[in-house]
């Protein structure tokens, strides 16, 4: 399968990172996967990109990708307003879409575009990524086998800090004219489609939007009149009855990527964030009671790397979110070295210390505790 990336920003390269390393992360399942050619606004950007990636081909116009006829898909990672026109034309010519939330910035473009992939027999998906972490699985799987119940109350929140500093230039994602709304449309999407996959589709829904800083510098530094929200809230009615209470929040001084959710049924309950992503709570409302709290409290389920299969095989099942990085870090410090002919660190007189407080340790082990000098 060919694939050809429209739009090279930070997703752009999160796209070309998972498909580049499919082979790693999951057993042999027949799936064989390239991106061949990139397109960006800039011939030098493009260029780079394909230099630096390996990409066969970079042009800047995306028509060229979607006619190609030695491509199979396009991978959309373009700002939101373009992501109607590009989808469009690309379902026309036959290709399967990958594309960047939201799908785009009106519900009757959404709608148009849904219904013309299913007549034309493409594969059209939405990155709403999300829902693929491991505590959301499980916490969908425990949600499926009723073990909290029927779902009563539920609030989910994505926070975010990028909209706190007025002095700060705003970015694509601030201007309506580019993004097509505020938080709503970026971390808003990711919210209300993981409450509707967790726990059902929705009834009703009431939101309001905040501007908490009017004036603050535009993209070219100069000021601006802020024109997208940069917090939203809502309250919604699930069709089950449950009610809740959903947050974008991109004015949350001190938060990083912080999306987390707590789900309430009248057995049990679930809670998850993504910044201690290796646990999800479960709190079991079966459990017996009593003076001291019998066996009641929330359990922390080890989620790190378990995934259903053919995924799983790399990295272990046993080792947490984050864990890949450090060997990603740890061979660009050593290349490093090698490139610049400065010392490795840890060196192998770091290696050696640890050996000999090793081999002390053991000693004293064969000692009966006996303390070793170093």
């Amino acid at each position: 399968m060919r694939i050809g990336l429209i739009g090279f920003g930070s997703m752009g390269k999160t796209h070309a990172y998972a498909v580049r390393n499919l082979a790693c992360f999951f057993e042999p399942d027949g799936i064989d996967a390239e991106i061949a050619a990139v397109c960006t606004a800039h011939p030098e950007t493009a260029a780079a990109a394909a230099a630096r990636y390996g990409f066969e081909r970079a042009v800047t116009d995306e028509d060229t990708l979607i006619e190609a006829p030695d491509l199979d898909i396009i991978d959309i990672c373009t700002p939101n307003t373009l992501h109607y026109r590009t989808a469009r034309k690309a379902i026309l010519a036959g290709k399967h879409i990958y594309c960047e939330k939201p799908l785009s910035v009106t519900a009757a473009e959404a709608d148009e575009l849904a219904a013309l992939a299913a007549e034309r027999g493409v594969t059209a998906q939405v990155v709403f990524n999300y829902r693929f972490m491991g505590g959301v699985q499980r916490a969908r799987e425990l949600i499926d086998s009723g073990r909290i119940g029927r779902i009563v109350s539920f609030r989910c929140a994505y926070l975010h800090a990028s909209c706190t500093d007025p002095a700060k230039p705003a970015g694509w994602k601030q201007s309506k004219s580019i993004c097509g709304g505020g938080v709503l449309f970026d971390l808003g999407s990711h919210v209300i489609d993981l409450i509707r996959y967790l726990c059902g589709d929705f009834a009703e829904i009431s939101g309001r939007s905040q501007i908490a800083h009017p004036l603050r510098l535009g993209i070219d530094g100069k000021p601006w009149q802020t024109d997208a929200d940069e917090a939203f809230y809502m309250t919604a009615l699930l069709k089950n009855g449950a009610v809740g209470t959903l947050e974008a929040n991109k004015l949350a001084l001190g938060t990083n990527d912080d999306l987390g959710f707590t789900i309430y049924g009248d057995r049990g309950a679930l809670r998850y964030s993504l910044m201690q992503p290796n646990y999800l709570g479960f709190y079991d409302g079966t459990k017996e009671g009593g003076d001291l709290g019998g066996e009641r409290g929330f359990t922390m389920i080890e989620c790190v790397g378990r995934f259903p299969k053919p995924a799983g095989v790399f990295p272990g099942v046993k080792a947490p979110t984050g864990w890949l990085m450090g060997h990603v870090l740890s061979m660009h410090a050593f290349l490093s070295a090698v490139k610049n002919k400065t010392p490795a660190s840890p060196s192998f007189e770091d290696g050696a210390y640890v050996q000999r407080v090793m081999e002390k340790a053991g000693i004293s082990s064969e000692n009966g505790g006996r303390i070793e000098r170093l």
